[in-house]
């Protein structure tokens, strides 16, 4: 028995078709339960965390939308805890 889920990931024939040469029964977890196959779901959240994450930010800090962010948070968008201030004028106004 292979525990599988439905999401649209699981679309393999092949891997249908070696489970019925080989008598291995493919069982689908319910919709909705991603804990009736934790050991994967906890091995593809290591790996989201630990591989792709990285790699992401990578992507998003070479694509300079990293550097707008940045300008947006510190200059443009005020913060509720600094008093609906920008963190600029807030060292602004403690120099």
């Amino acid at each position: 028995m292979i525990r599988v889920d439905n999401g649209p990931e699981f679309i393999s024939r092949l891997l249908d078709h070696w489970c019925r040469e080989k008598n291995i029964e493919l069982v689908f977890i319910q919709p909705g339960k991603p804990m009736q196959n934790g050991y994967v779901e906890r091995c593809n959240g290591s790996s989201e965390k630990n591989c792709l994450a990285p790699m992401y930010l990578i992507l998003w800090m070479r694509s300079g939308k990293a550097m707008e962010w940045m300008e947006d948070y510190n200059r443009e968008r005020p913060h509720e805890a600094l008093g609906y201030r920008t963190p600029v004028d807030l060292l602004k106004e403690l120099k």
